[in-house]
């Protein structure tokens, strides 16, 4: 694992604006996000309301939970193991972020994994349905544990839904993550559209294969 040399807080700043333009965020503008330093480092957004988030508004803090540099607002002190026990699980997650978005929320309260029947979600890699954390109390220890336990059975998701809470998505880094997040959405209230007519239809067997060598072609 490299060391972070980019500035953090305009990696997070960057995130959060398209999270934003992409009109994905619930009313409050409720999230955290973080993006890892290095192997035992990550910089978390110090306050949950991050609609107007500043590149100083990050915090250091280590995969024990320790606070290495700047403080916490306590909406967020308590979900850094939300975000650690990603980030020791996946070395190749340099970003993660947790939102309210509307339409995947939708999901969550129902206990509901979301299906993988809209092509951008092949196109981010999350090639499966989207799984269900079992619900716990927000960053605590029975939240933390369920989160380790979905990953390891669905080691090729990018996402997770956390039961009767929202929407918990990792990726490469920071603007990678939003960008899955807003297919995510866009999956998920399609879905709902879908239900209205009839129900989304899975794809065809072979559509991942298909959709991953039509990429191949254009970036060769």
């Amino acid at each position: 694992m490299t060391t972070q040399t980019t500035n953090p807080g305009d990696l997070v700043v960057t995130a959060v604006r398209h999270l934003f333009d992409a009109g994905v965020m619930s009313h409050s503008g409720h999230a955290n996000l973080s993006t890892r330093l290095d192997a035992e480092r990550f910089a978390l957004t110090t306050t949950g309301m991050v609609r107007d988030l500043r590149p100083d508004q990050l915090a250091t803090v280590n995969l024990d939970g320790e606070v290495l540099e700047g403080a916490l607002g306590p909406e967020n002190a308590e979900i850094v193991a939300m975000h650690s026990v990603i980030y020791r699980a996946r070395p190749d997650v340099g970003g993660i972020i947790h939102t309210h978005s509307p339409s995947a929320t939708a999901f969550a309260l129902a206990n509901r994994e979301l299906p993988c029947r809209a092509e951008p979600l092949l196109r981010f890699g999350q090639a499966e349905p989207v799984p269900v954390v079992g619900w716990g109390p927000r960053g605590s220890d029975v939240s933390v544990r369920g989160i380790a336990t979905t990953l390891d059975e669905h080691p090729t998701t990018s996402a997770v839904l956390l039961a009767n809470h929202g929407l918990l998505a990792f990726a490469a880094d920071p603007l990678a993550a939003a960008r899955l997040v807003v297919a995510i959405e866009e999956a998920a209230e399609a879905e709902l559209a879908a239900a209205v007519i009839g129900g989304a239809v899975d794809f065809p067997a072979g559509a991942l294969d298909a959709v991953r060598a039509s990429m191949a072609r254009v970036q060769s």
